[in-house]
């Protein structure tokens, strides 16, 4: 897959904001500005665009996994000069802590089924007799599989969140507090007394 098109959807997916995005860059050791990020997020044909290499959509997803998960003391990881789907895969299995289950599930949920065989296959070491390439639409099905859990259930969040409520300023409070005063009509008059 081209690299721009996953940082797209992952910011789609995860709501997030040029701060958010730049934040997650730099928890990785990598600061990187306003003017990047919009370039690294336009479609090719679109004036501006810039190529996201594979060693920026992996400071990026190793920043997620910071987010996501803590980052870890001591050293941190340099990210890859040379990523391919699996490695894509593996950090965002990372990143929100997958089991094989929860995988099997988003996949399902973006109209794809595979085995626990196969999808094992895809994490295993690449020297590894059973390990196989994750092809594209695997792994556009696993980010469609992501945007249908998090997309959805950041917007169900945002939906069932009780409106504000109108607040009365203090004064207005405090005059229905207060009980009503009325004059009593019933009270004898005053009358003046002459000397």
């Amino acid at each position: 897959m081209i690299n721009n098109d996953i940082l797209r959807r992952l910011r789609y997916t995860l709501d997030l904001s040029d701060n958010d995005m730049i934040r997650l860059f730099a928890s990785a050791n990598r600061a990187v500005t306003r003017q990047q990020i919009s370039a690294w997020l336009k479609k090719e044909e679109a004036t501006g665009h810039e190529e996201c290499t594979d060693r920026t959509l992996a400071t990026f997803l190793n920043g997620l996994i910071n987010d996501k998960r803590g980052k870890r003391e001591g050293i941190q990881p340099s990210p890859e000069n040379h990523l391919n789907n699996n490695l894509v895969f593996k950090k965002l299995r990372i990143a929100f802590n997958l089991k094989d289950d929860d995988i099997l599930a988003m996949l399902e949920s973006a109209g794809l089924r595979i085995s626990k065989h196969e999808l094992s296959s895809f994490f295993r070491a690449p020297e590894h007799r059973q390990s196989r390439q994750c092809k594209d639409q695997i792994l556009r099905n696993f980010l469609q599989g992501l945007q249908n859990k998090y997309r959805i259930e950041s917007e169900a969040k945002e939906k069932s969140k009780p409106k504000p409520e109108y607040k009365k300023s203090i004064k207005t409070q405090a005059k229905k507090a207060e009980p009503r005063q009325t004059l009593s009509l019933n009270k004898p008059k005053f009358t003046w007394k002459e000397k």
